[in-house]
């Protein structure tokens, strides 16, 4: 009677183990698309997105480079002040969006531009995107205007 309990037991944990495994690799098999990798324009010239590839790219809109074309069309060039990478962009920008202020687009590359699906702006006058920071810092030229908070 002990034997078939421990048997039991054993068996559930066993088949636990095994339904735990197999939801962890349903889940991470549906999230493949969702996952958008973050990169700085440098990054996006040192190593080329893949065709179709959705990734996420962000720094400083460079100043004099914001273009509004026909209808709803805005052309403007994101740099991390070491490369730049020329972005279009179909839709309304927010409204915090301005040269010289720091962004995030999710989007790909399509002949050299990258075709932005998503724009996201800063939300205050001292915000940036924690990967732009770290993106700018690597650089060498980002200042934290709030030292010690």
């Amino acid at each position: 009677m002990k034997g078939l309990k421990k048997q039991r037991r054993i068996q559930i944990i066993a088949l636990a183990a095994v339904l735990l495994v197999g939801s962890t690799a349903l889940i991470g098999y549906a999230m493949q698309d969702g996952i958008n990798f973050f990169r700085s324009p440098s990054q996006v010239f040192e190593n080329p997105p893949g065709d179709g590839e959705v990734f996420r790219i962000g720094g400083l809109v460079e100043e004099g480079s914001l273009q509004r074309g026909q209808g709803e069309t805005i052309t403007f060039k994101v740099t991390d002040t070491k490369s730049s990478v020329p972005v279009a962009y179909t839709g309304v920008l927010p409204d915090l969006f301005a040269e010289g202020q720091g962004m995030v687009g999710t989007g790909r590359m399509v002949a050299g531009t990258f075709e932005a699906s998503e724009i996201l702006a800063k939300h205050d006058e001292t915000y940036m995107p924690s990967e732009v920071v770290d993106a700018l810092k690597e650089q060498g030229v980002y200042v934290d205007p709030n030292p010690g908070s």
